[in-house]
């Protein structure tokens, strides 16, 4: 190499450096967060108030760690909250026909939510991948398909949790704790601590983000490219079903509005996480972070005038924006 010759790649020590402010970046906002939330009411900061913001936020961290599968791996999905809708009334439905508040009759309907679930994830992941339809359209169509089922099912209605007995059984698993734990929260570490196993551990995680980086050079190294990203959208699916399982005893009930939204804040938890929206990158833990976020921004606005809590769906559709702003910056960055 010459005297003035410029190394075209940085020092490790420099990408090592890059690498971890931009996994951190969400933690940093995260904290930010909160010592606003202190500034703007003290009664932010309480202990009940914070376990509050974290126990609502389950049902999109939990969506959003099957959702950084999909996009990690170049796809998305439009349709989880519609599928969560269609699967807490098919669930309720279940409950209401089995009877009788046995632990046999939920653990039956809750094995029945799982499997719809992964069935709709794997309808999506087939027309994805043998199909050859852009994710995008197929999600979209999806989307109007279960929400319409719904619909059906409820008669343009509720479809509601009719014996008592199995409600309050049921409904220690949202509003029950284990050792001053709120259950919701429990679940999300446990699908978090595995989405990431899953994802940084196996040559299954390593194959998803190598597809999400380069489709072509995947498949040439003999990546099996609809096998794996067929799974992403099951572990997807799957993830909705848990979602739904702690869904159910909060309201006891599934309506045609039930997980309006959802995709929304899912894919918005996951790009404010710092996963690559074009796929490539996946960061598990960075995703539950943006979904406590984007609570804690919906908690504010309550506990603040600032801004009418009516618009939390604006505020959250404008942070997507931004987050993607900031995403590229930092690529053309790199």
């Amino acid at each position: 190499m010459t005297e003035n010759a410029i190394p075209t790649t940085p020092p490790p020590e420099r990408r090592r450096f890059a690498f971890d402010l931009r996994a951190a970046s969400p933690f940093i906002a995260l904290l930010a967060l909160i010592l606003l939330g202190a500034v703007v009411n003290p009664d932010f900061l309480t202990a009940s108030n914070l376990t509050n913001v974290v126990t609502r936020s389950a049902f999109i961290a939990i969506i959003a760690v099957g959702a950084t599968f999909v996009i990690a791996g170049g796809g998305l999905d439009l349709s989880v909250g519609s599928m969560a809708a269609f699967t807490a009334g098919l669930m309720i439905l279940t409950l209401n026909k089995l009877g009788g508040a046995e632990t046999s009759t939920l653990l039956m309907a809750m094995g029945v939510a799982l499997m719809v679930s992964a069935a709709c994830g794997l309808f999506n992941g087939l027309f994805v991948t043998i199909g050859k339809i852009e994710p995008f359209i197929v999600t979209l169509g999806t989307m109007g398909i279960f929400r319409s089922l719904v619909i059906f099912l409820a008669a343009g209605g509720t479809i509601t949790l009719r014996d008592s007995g199995m409600r309050e059984m049921y409904r220690p698993i949202y509003f029950g704790s284990v050792l001053g734990i709120p259950i919701p929260v429990l679940a999300i570490l446990a699908v978090a601590g595995l989405g990431a196993l899953l994802l940084y551990k196996t040559p299954f995680g390593r194959h998803v983000v190598a597809i999400g980086s380069n489709e072509d050079v995947a498949r040439y190294s003999g990546v099996p490219i609809n096998r794996v990203r067929l799974l992403t959208y099951v572990i997807q699916g799957v993830c909705v079903g848990i979602a739904v399982l702690i869904y159910v005893p909060r309201l006891g009930s599934a309506t045609p509005t039930t997980g309006l939204l959802w995709e929304l804040q899912a894919i918005t938890a996951v790009v404010i996480g710092g996963t690559a929206l074009r796929g490539g990158v996946g960061r598990i833990w960075g995703t539950v972070a943006g979904a406590v976020i984007l609570e804690l921004v919906a908690n504010i606005m309550v506990f603040s005038n600032f801004v009418s809590e009516y618009l939390v769906g604006a505020v959250q559709g404008s942070i997507i924006i931004i987050a993607m702003l900031v995403q590229r910056s930092l690529q053309r960055a790199r």
